[in-house]
């Protein structure tokens, strides 16, 4: 798996690149049947359905939004790859779990426990930041962004499919049976060189660690963006399947054409991600940022217009272009402004905004589709990544321009 031959960094991202493309295809392959799995754990009406539905997929972000920083701080007190294999180990067992509960109480403790030991792909991301040259991150990590991406479309689709070979149970079961395997591949294979434990106890506390960053504002910037993307991002992933349902009239084929066009950005940004990373490191992280805000608006204002799902998916294939050109280069930037001492504790800062944006993003979505209609939710949402790009614009492009000046 690895090649001794290679500097340690290298070897890492290819062994950590493939790690989390399990790992994304094994957290999304359980999604498309979680509520079906849920209905078979007791005889619920509908409404009671929907609210234990909402309520399980929901926990887990809730738990990890407040556990993360936690964790985050351990990484740097610890290691990375401890918190790595903390990680892979705990979810094996807890998602393997999953296949034995006999009851939906069972089923959301389970979750909120997966909630507890999440942080595999963030603690991957900040080992890979942490060890390779600052010149060359961008590029690295738009590699791991590319493989917890195609993880995460193939899910799924190997979910559905086990479900289907097997049963709910037994998918349960094997998806914990990846995780364990990851595991192996981590505790045998990734080497953290050069690690410096966190030791100042004024690093314990959140105000230390700001006061130890060069450009807090930056930083904070950059996870108000974090937040944001992730929150536009998911106020159009609910409503989908019932656009493209109303584009079709109702017609034969719905699921088909909502699960290609859900799957269409995902695509392009496995896709594009390292190749943006690897111009950001030459020109400007930050410049490819503006670059993806201004793509994301120009796609989903026409999104609101479209009159057929080929339409609508031309648009979603380039915002996910846009998705390279965001998520991926936050994580880069956070990278070359952190100390290397702080990483893990400002990327698990990182992950808790991005679960508060998965928490309120549906919300918002579901709230813009009740007042009007599904097409007032693209051009909310265009107005939402415009607002993201002024606030990044002010807090992030223009200091990292005045600093570079000086």
């Amino acid at each position: 798996m690895a090649d001794e031959t290679a500097p340690i960094w290298k070897r890492n991202l290819r062994v950590l690149s493939i790690s989390v493309f399990f790992a994304g295809m094994g957290f999304s392959e359980i999604m498309p049947f979680l509520s079906l799995y849920i209905a078979t754990l007791g005889n619920y009406s509908y409404s009671q359905l929907n609210f234990y539905s909402g309520i399980v997929f929901s926990v887990m972000y809730v738990v990890s939004a407040i556990t993360s920083p936690y964790w985050g701080k351990l990484a740097d007190q610890k290691g990375r790859k401890l918190m790595i294999l903390r990680a892979s180990l705990g979810m094996a067992i807890v998602i393997a779990a999953m296949g034995a509960v006999q009851n939906v109480w069972e089923l959301m403790i389970l979750r909120m426990l997966q909630g507890v030991f999440a942080g595999f792909v963030s603690n991957a991301n900040a080992l890979i930041a942490t060890e390779t040259p600052k010149k060359q991150a961008g590029s690295a990590l738009g590699t791991m962004a590319s493989g917890v991406t195609g993880g995460t479309l193939l899910g799924p689709l190997m979910g559905g499919a086990l479900a289907s070979m097997f049963s709910y149970r037994m998918t349960f079961f094997i998806t914990g049976a990846i995780l364990l395997m990851i595991f192996f591949a981590c505790l045998f294979f990734v080497h953290e060189e050069g690690f410096v434990p966190v030791t100042d106890k004024k690093l314990d506390k959140a105000s230390g660690v700001i006061h130890e960053l060069d450009q807090p504002r930056v930083i904070f910037g950059l996870l108000i963006t974090t937040m944001i993307i992730q929150a536009a991002n998911n106020s159009i992933n609910p409503i989908i399947s019932l656009f493209i349902k109303e584009l079709m009239h109702g017609g034969h084929g719905v699921t088909l054409v909502a699960g290609i066009v859900a799957a269409l950005p995902g695509i392009s940004t496995m896709v594009a991600a390292p190749l943006l990373g690897r111009l950001g490191d030459r020109i400007g992280t930050h410049k490819i940022l503006i670059f993806g805000f201004l793509l994301q608006i120009a796609c989903f204002i026409p999104s609101a217009f479209v009159t057929n799902p080929l339409q609508l998916g031309i648009l979603r294939f380039i915002i996910g272009i846009g998705n390279a050109s965001l998520f991926p280069q936050v994580q880069t930037l956070l990278t070359k402004n952190t100390p290397s001492m702080l990483t893990g504790r400002i990327f698990s800062w990182n992950q808790s905004f991005m679960y508060i944006g998965n928490i309120f993003g549906p919300l918002i979505g579901g709230a813009v589709a009740g007042c009007w209609d599904y097409a007032q939710v693209f051009l909310s949402t265009a107005g939402l990544v415009f607002i993201n790009m002024v606030l990044f614009i002010f807090n992030v492009f223009h200091p990292l321009e005045q600093h570079k000046d000086n």
